[in-house]
């Protein structure tokens, strides 16, 4: 299944990556949506679910995620809807880890 998140915040971090397989940091923008599909080996076997999904969360509960790769690239986001049969756009697609 995949998440789509609109982006509240982000620190300043992600926008001086400058690492050739980290440079997708650079585009993440506040206000934007993305979203994360949940797939193997992130999701928990028992629950089905990936940790971080915001599972629970209502739109208005402010949910927090980091970058792989760059700790300092993180930010804050909140939970639009959950997609069972996922439809990610080939920019600003994630994928849980």
């Amino acid at each position: 299944y995949c998440v789509e998140f609109r982006t509240e915040s982000l620190s300043h971090h992600c926008a001086l990556e400058t690492r050739p397989y980290a440079r997708w940091m650079q585009y993440l923008r506040e206000g934007h949506t993305v979203c994360v599909a949940c797939q193997p080996p992130a999701m928990n076997t028992d629950t089905q679910r990936c940790s971080g999904d915001g599972h629970n969360a209502d739109g208005d509960k402010v949910l927090h995620w980091e970058a792989i790769g760059n700790a300092q690239c993180q930010g804050t986001w909140k939970k639009i809807r959950q997609l069972e049969h996922c439809s990610c756009p080939l920019v600003h697609s994630f994928i849980f880890t």
